[in-house]
């Protein structure tokens, strides 16, 4: 995967963690890609995908030393890390737009989304209704992992609880969002 000599994502996570700039490059060149069309799909253009990209490796390195990679590919996290940076991307552009708006002349036309601003307050209340049912522990692992971007170890020392018991239960909860937030007759 690298000119670092070492080969698995666990092997270069570890290296980058403690510091080694060739093992946080080597991640970087072998998922940029993947990373950029996520975050293309989520904010729509060219600049803000690149931005997001790059504020997801940003948070990736600072991140690093906490995370115990559960599994073979470091792309599952950057994903998620990926996520939240582009729904802070669309919020912060929103903010900036609705000031824009307050100081622009009443005369102007806004232009809002509102159908997509439906739809995205339906999920995310569909979500927050969900996971409002889950027990304490797993509306911790959730917000530790889902919404903070926690490791799963992170997570397990955190709660006080082991790595396997995050991960497993983890699995369990998103199983249970992607049942429940599915669009009807899918």
């Amino acid at each position: 995967m690298s000119d670092t000599g070492i080969r698995t994502d666990a092997e270069l996570v570890a290296a980058a963690a403690a510091g080694s700039q060739a093992a946080f490059r080597a991640l970087y060149r072998a998922y940029i890609r993947p990373v950029f069309w996520v975050a293309h799909a989520l904010v729509g253009t060219r600049a803000d995908a690149e931005d997001v990209a790059q504020d997801t490796f940003l948070a990736a390195w600072r991140k690093l030393p906490g995370l115990d990679l559960a599994g073979d590919s470091l792309l599952p996290w950057l994903v998620t890390i990926c996520r939240f940076q582009a729904a802070n991307r669309v919020r912060r552009q929103q903010r900036e737009r609705a000031h824009l708006a307050a100081s622009a002349d009443d005369t102007l036309p806004a232009t809002v989304d509102v159908e997509r601003q439906v739809v995205d307050a339906h999920l995310v209340e569909q979500i927050l209704r969900e996971v409002r049912t889950l027990g304490e522990l797993d509306q911790g692992i959730f917000r530790l992992c889902a919404a903070e971007g926690y490791g799963y170890q992170a997570a397990a020392d955190r709660l006080g609880v082991s790595h396997g018991v995050v991960r497993n239960r983890l699995a369990r909860i998103r199983t249970r969002l992607r049942s429940t937030i599915e669009p009807e007759g899918t």
